[in-house]
């Protein structure tokens, strides 16, 4: 099992922007102190729900201060984002971290950030697969055009080319000889040789249309942290039945669904309801500031739910409580729907402290218990 850590760099009421910022710095730091697999990094516009606007250049920042563990975004959102610069980003992201970078893609809202970039509510409604038709062909390709209703351009050369072999460090280099530290690659492997495919990259799905166009592109599903175990069935039969229908093979879906990731909640405590009372004291006045701040782009109704009960029902669906029932719990996901890779939020409590606590008992007293 691969555990990381969700950072949506809140703003909890009473916060500044900076104080969010610093906990996610320091958050994705003990994350590898920890041993944990990787850190994924939200993005967001003008709500305090997450004051990172870019998590491909937060990214950046994280991988240049680490140098084992994993960062991905969750989400990169491509309906405000022209899909071939996000893709020079995260090619450029790959080729320098050793493979340490994850590419994760989802549509966003309807929120006002498409007003205010100039996409309009098109990319949003209609425009998600071509967008990222053009990012998956720059990132696998050597040269690529456009020629589609929201992109029409000529053949370009693609600079840098993300699905160049991953350089491997020489001898030098590992032992930290050169003046710097080692950077260890993270390669991903078939048939025993470095994959030449460039960064991989995960889905976020919402709806049968997500997980449709994600089994059709051959992606992983990273599957919001609103989804218990029955709806994750549910997403992955709808995720094999669509794959089948493509006429791709068995071997290739096996492997491809190792990579599927659970976004989560993880609340460490030595008492269940300590764990528990810590969350239900900070997120709902959380998710009333964050979520309440969203502006549709057209002023369309939106229905927001309950902050209280939706905090209850993630500490219901997730990992917390004492080290024993977080482990049960992301057992039990994993035993019951296959998902393997978890990316828990672990800054619940709003309080930067009590977040790297968190995090150090996550990789000292959950992670030995699902080996």
């Amino acid at each position: 099992m691969r555990v990381g850590a969700f950072l949506l760099s809140a703003q909890f009421p009473g916060q500044g922007h900076e104080e969010a910022l610093d906990r996610t710095l320091a958050a994705a730091g003990a994350a590898e102190r920890a041993g944990l697999d990787a850190v994924w990094l939200a993005e967001h516009h003008f709500v305090p729900y997450g004051v990172c606007p870019d998590a491909a250049t937060l990214a950046a920042m994280l991988l240049g201060r680490t140098r084992r563990i994993g960062v991905g975004t969750a989400v990169s959102v491509l309906s405000t984002r022209h899909p071939v610069a996000l893709g020079e980003q995260a090619a450029l992201l790959h080729l320098t971290s050793g493979g340490r970078f994850t590419l994760g893609v989802g549509r966003g809202g309807p929120w006002i950030d498409l007003a205010v970039f100039g996409t309009g509510s098109e990319a949003y409604e209609r425009g998600f697969p071509e967008r990222l038709d053009l990012l998956l062909a720059w990132l696998r390709g050597a040269r690529v055009g456009a020629s589609g209703p929201q992109f029409d351009f000529p053949e370009v050369a693609v600079v840098p080319r993300a699905a160049e072999p991953v350089r491997r460090a020489d001898l030098a280099g590992w032992l930290g000889l050169e003046g710097a530290a080692p950077v260890i690659p993270r390669q991903r492997k078939e048939d025993g040789r470095a994959a030449r495919s460039g960064p991989p990259v995960v889905m976020a799905c919402t709806s049968p249309n997500g997980v449709r166009t994600a089994a059709e592109r051959g992606l992983p599903m990273l599957l919001g942290m609103h989804s218990g175990d029955e709806d994750k069935r549910s997403m992955l039969a709808a995720y094999r039945a669509a794959w089948r229908a493509t006429g791709r093979g068995e071997e290739q879906l096996a492997r491809v669904e190792r990579e599927h990731v659970a976004a989560g909640v993880a609340q460490i405590d030595d008492r269940a309801g300590a764990a528990r009372a810590g969350l239900l004291r900070a997120m709902p006045d959380f998710f009333a500031h964050g979520l309440g701040a969203h502006r549709t782009v057209d002023g369309r109704e939106r229905s927001m739910r309950d902050p209280r009960a939706y905090t209850e029902l993630l500490c219901d669906l997730h990992a917390v409580g004492t080290p024993r029932q977080c482990a049960d719990r992301l057992l039990a996901t994993a035993e019951g729907t296959g998902i393997r890779r978890f990316a828990l939020l672990v800054e619940g409590s709003g309080d930067t402290a009590a977040t790297l606590h968190n995090v150090a008992r996550l990789g000292s007293d959950v992670l030995p218990q699902l080996s």
